[in-house]
């Protein structure tokens, strides 16, 4: 029970547990960081006008196919 729940995941995408820890709290700072630029550009519209799409596409691009 317990490898399922803490290593099958990560061994799937070719990571120990503490490799993909690494990587998800990277993956959830940027997401953090879209999510801020996001609030302040929708109070000032000319600040961070690409900045959370920019994060996204670039998460995106890590994560796509990640495992196959």
């Amino acid at each position: 029970m317990i490898s399922k729940i803490f290593l099958d995941h990560p061994k799937a995408v070719d990571e120990s547990f503490f490799e993909h820890m690494l990587f998800a709290l990277r993956f959830s700072f940027w997401l953090f960081v879209a999510a801020f630029a996001a609030l302040l550009h929708a109070f000032v519209p000319a600040a961070c006008e690409k900045t959370a799409s920019t994060i996204i596409a670039r998460l995106y691009e890590r994560t796509h196919n990640r495992g196959r």
